[in-house]
Protein backbone atom coordinates (compact mmCIF):
# COMPACT_ATOMS: atom_id res chain seq x y z
CA UNK A 1 0.00 0.00 0.00
CA UNK A 2 0.89 3.66 -0.45
CA UNK A 3 -0.11 6.53 1.82
CA UNK A 4 -0.20 10.03 0.36
CA UNK A 5 -0.46 13.42 2.04
CA UNK A 6 -0.82 16.62 0.02
CA UNK A 7 0.06 20.11 1.16
CA UNK A 8 0.51 23.57 -0.28
CA UNK A 9 -2.95 24.56 -1.40
CA UNK A 10 -4.47 27.94 -0.69
CA UNK A 11 -5.92 31.14 -2.08
CA UNK A 12 -4.05 33.06 -4.76
CA UNK A 13 -4.88 35.83 -7.21
CA UNK A 14 -5.04 35.17 -10.92
CA UNK A 15 -1.57 35.23 -12.42
CA UNK A 16 -0.01 34.04 -9.19
CA UNK A 17 1.78 30.82 -8.30
CA UNK A 18 1.42 27.95 -5.89
CA UNK A 19 3.46 24.84 -5.25
CA UNK A 20 1.74 21.65 -4.16
CA UNK A 21 3.61 18.82 -2.50
CA UNK A 22 2.71 15.19 -1.95
CA UNK A 23 4.55 13.03 0.55
CA UNK A 24 4.41 9.28 -0.01
CA UNK A 25 5.05 6.35 2.28
CA UNK A 26 4.64 2.61 1.97
CA UNK A 27 5.96 1.00 -1.17
CA UNK A 28 9.37 1.80 -2.56
CA UNK A 29 9.09 5.26 -4.07
CA UNK A 30 10.62 5.54 -7.51
CA UNK A 31 9.15 2.25 -8.70
CA UNK A 32 5.81 3.68 -9.78
CA UNK A 33 4.35 6.66 -11.56
CA UNK A 34 2.90 9.58 -9.66
CA UNK A 35 0.41 12.15 -10.81
CA UNK A 36 -1.98 14.96 -10.01
CA UNK A 37 -5.69 15.19 -10.74
CA UNK A 38 -8.16 17.90 -9.84
CA UNK A 39 -11.87 18.23 -9.29
CA UNK A 40 -13.77 21.48 -9.55
CA UNK A 41 -17.22 21.91 -7.98
CA UNK A 42 -19.88 20.15 -10.02
CA UNK A 43 -17.34 18.62 -12.39
CA UNK A 44 -15.68 15.26 -12.77
CA UNK A 45 -12.16 14.64 -11.57
CA UNK A 46 -9.71 15.37 -14.39
CA UNK A 47 -6.11 14.56 -15.20
CA UNK A 48 -3.53 17.29 -14.64
CA UNK A 49 -0.05 15.77 -14.89
CA UNK A 50 1.91 12.58 -14.37
CA UNK A 51 5.56 11.63 -14.02
CA UNK A 52 7.34 8.31 -14.44
CA UNK A 53 9.10 6.57 -11.57
CA UNK A 54 12.51 7.74 -12.70
CA UNK A 55 11.25 11.28 -13.20
CA UNK A 56 12.52 11.33 -16.76
CA UNK A 57 9.17 11.58 -18.51
CA UNK A 58 6.26 13.89 -17.74
CA UNK A 59 2.82 14.36 -19.27
CA UNK A 60 0.38 17.23 -18.95
CA UNK A 61 -3.19 18.08 -19.72
CA UNK A 62 -3.43 20.63 -22.52
CA UNK A 63 -5.11 23.05 -20.15
CA UNK A 64 -2.03 23.31 -17.92
CA UNK A 65 0.80 22.69 -20.37
CA UNK A 66 3.38 25.45 -20.20
CA UNK A 67 2.08 26.70 -16.84
CA UNK A 68 2.40 23.70 -14.51
CA UNK A 69 5.47 21.56 -13.83
CA UNK A 70 5.46 18.19 -12.10
CA UNK A 71 8.64 16.94 -10.46
CA UNK A 72 9.68 14.29 -7.98
CA UNK A 73 12.46 13.71 -5.48
CA UNK A 74 12.84 9.98 -4.97
CA UNK A 75 15.26 10.51 -2.10
CA UNK A 76 12.55 12.42 -0.22
CA UNK A 77 9.58 10.31 -1.38
CA UNK A 78 7.86 13.41 -2.67
CA UNK A 79 6.25 14.74 -5.80
CA UNK A 80 5.54 18.42 -6.41
CA UNK A 81 3.34 20.41 -8.74
CA UNK A 82 4.56 23.92 -9.47
CA UNK A 83 1.64 26.00 -10.75
CA UNK A 84 2.34 29.33 -12.42
CA UNK A 85 0.13 31.84 -14.22
CA UNK A 86 -2.87 30.52 -12.35
CA UNK A 87 -6.34 31.20 -13.71
CA UNK A 88 -9.72 31.19 -11.96
CA UNK A 89 -10.58 28.03 -13.89
CA UNK A 90 -7.74 26.26 -12.08
CA UNK A 91 -9.79 26.45 -8.90
CA UNK A 92 -10.34 22.88 -7.67
CA UNK A 93 -9.39 20.29 -5.12
CA UNK A 94 -6.08 18.81 -6.24
CA UNK A 95 -5.37 15.15 -5.60
CA UNK A 96 -2.09 13.30 -5.66
CA UNK A 97 -2.18 9.76 -7.07
CA UNK A 98 0.25 6.86 -6.92
CA UNK A 99 -0.20 4.69 -10.02
CA UNK A 100 0.85 1.19 -9.03
CA UNK A 101 0.00 -2.38 -9.95
CA UNK A 102 -2.56 -3.59 -9.19
CA UNK A 103 -4.01 -0.56 -7.37
CA UNK A 104 -3.94 3.22 -7.53
CA UNK A 105 -3.79 5.24 -4.31
CA UNK A 106 -5.15 8.73 -3.72
CA UNK A 107 -4.37 11.46 -1.28
CA UNK A 108 -7.04 13.36 0.62
CA UNK A 109 -6.81 16.42 -1.62
CA UNK A 110 -5.84 20.04 -1.13
CA UNK A 111 -7.94 23.05 -2.10
CA UNK A 112 -6.63 25.58 -4.60
CA UNK A 113 -8.67 28.73 -5.10
CA UNK A 114 -7.73 31.32 -7.71
CA UNK A 115 -9.50 34.66 -7.43
CA UNK A 116 -10.03 36.94 -10.42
Amino acid sequence: QVQLVESGGGLVQAGGSLRLSCAASGRTFGTYRMGWFRQAPGKEREFVATITGSGISTYYADSVKGRFTISRDNAKNAVDLQMNSLKPEDTAVYYCIAITTPNDYWGQGTQVTVSS
